[in-house]
């Protein structure tokens, strides 16, 4: 079984943007979760557990949904918080919203209930990883979907001006403890195989 997130990973100037904002929370709440190259800034799209054996097949399957899709403007709109978790928050554009469900239903089948924290990247992950991974279809999917960047925790977001950018990449990650994005198992450039 492995965790898997599939993500949009930003443009460099948007992720060195959130790993600079990432450092610069208070080290006193951060609970050890500060981004850089090991724990890659992203936009969730989903996030499952899937069988090893399904793995294959489960990235074919988003193969066929990134097909021909088109790079997509993006706007981080600032900083939000949820729990004790910060963010960037990224606005929820129709565009978005519709890559998300189509994401959504193409990887229904492949979704496991079994995962646990040896489905992690270094089989490190807490049991609220495992439960968010779980229940993420449920409980943040759809009309709960709230697009961001996880920068870290503290208790209070970040000041962040509004960033335009063009998201190119969307990725298929191994989760990590709190369920960053730890190793890029599959990546697309989106606009590669428009004429």
């Amino acid at each position: 079984m492995i965790a898997i997130d599939i993500a949009i990973l930003p443009p460099r100037e948007v992720a060195n943007r959130a790993i600079a904002l990432s450092a610069a929370l208070p080290a006193d709440e951060s609970q050890g979760l500060v981004l850089g190259s090991d724990r890659l800034p992203h936009i969730t799209l989903t996030q499952q557990f899937v069988a090893d054996e399904a793995l294959d097949d489960f990235v074919a399957q988003i193969d066929r949904v990134l097909r021909d899709r088109e790079p997509l403007g993006l706007r981080a709109i600032g900083g939000g918080k949820g729990s004790n978790s910060v963010w960037m928050s990224i606005a929820r554009t129709p565009a978005l919203v519709d890559l998300h469900e189509q994401l959504l239903q193409a990887t229904a089948s492949y979704e496991a209930t079994t995962g646990d924290e040896s489905a992690f990247f270094g089989n490190d992950a807490r049991d609220r990883d495992v439960r968010w991974v779980r229940e993420f279809r449920r409980e943040a999917s759809v009309d709960r979907f709230t697009p961001h960047i996880t920068l870290g925790h503290a208790s209070k977001p970040p000041v962040l001006e509004s960033i335009d950018f063009v998201a190119t990449t969307v990725a298929v990650c191994h989760l990590g403890r709190f369920c960053t994005c730890r190793r890029v198992i599959r990546a697309w450039d989106l606009g590669a195989d428009v004429e």
